[in-house]
């Protein structure tokens, strides 16, 4: 069987940046079903079989290779897995969707600045509060890489289901780690983000499984497909 398939997002700003961004490059992606509708095409393009899903589960099919090629955002492929990024190649950043996945601690807390200051106050938190640090988050997976390269184990992460930044004056955690494009979220909210407290830099990218099987004829119409956008991209 031949063809490949790109997923991209299914709704949203996304989705209209998604499309705009590969009609620009003479690509019109359509969708006859129309909104409810999870399948589309490429007008003049029959070997590219389109299918709009959520962002991260575009992430999550491209780790698992069951589409060949994506549109979702750089922090969904690490969250995703820890395998992820090795699963997948990065194409090409599409200059939208940019957010960092950033630290962030409550103003009150003068004295710190820096990851290495957060590590001081998570081993001291059981001590004096007696329970360990609370950390609000979507971002499981990348806080516990972030956090484990800072030396930082003292802590429990509390998975947010809400606005992650009200977190700490709620009294639901302590510090959070949460995407920002402005960080005026997180101001509002009485927190900051640390001097050296990004994670992540996140975009929507362009993204191929490495991990999908393809036939060679298959193969052949991937690297077509990405040689004509290149060649629109630098047209």
């Amino acid at each position: 069987m031949t063809g490949i398939t790109l997923a991209v997002p299914s709704k949203g700003r996304l989705e209209e940046l998604t499309r705009e961004w590969f009609a620009q490059n003479s690509m019109i992606i359509t969708r006859p079903g129309g909104a409810r509708s999870y399948l589309g095409a490429i007008e003049g393009m029959p070997e590219v079989t389109v299918r709009f899903f959520p962002a991260s589960e575009i992430a999550r099919e491209l780790i698992r290779g069951t589409i060949d090629i994506g549109v979702t955002g750089r922090d969904l492929i690490h969250e995703t897995s820890e395998q992820g990024p090795g699963a997948v190649h990065f194409a090409k950043p599409l200059g939208f969707g940019n957010a960092d996945v950033v630290v962030a601690v409550p103003d009150s807390w003068i004295d710190v600045t820096h990851m290495h200051d957060l590590a001081d106050v998570a081993s001291d938190f059981r001590t004096r509060h007696g329970r360990w640090m609370r950390i609000a988050t979507k971002y499981i997976t990348i806080t516990r890489q972030h956090f484990a390269k800072a030396g930082i184990a003292e802590y429990r992460t509390v998975e947010s289901l809400g606005a992650t930044e009200a977190a700490p004056a709620s009294g639901v955690a302590d510090i959070v780690v949460d995407i920002t494009t402005t960080g005026s979220t997180l101001a509002a909210n009485g927190l900051r983000v640390l001097e050296d407290g990004v994670m992540l830099q996140s975009e929507a990218c362009l993204i191929v499984s490495r991990t999908a099987e393809r036939s060679p004829p298959s193969q052949a119409q991937l690297d077509s497909f990405l040689t004509k956008l290149s060649a629109e991209i630098a047209s």
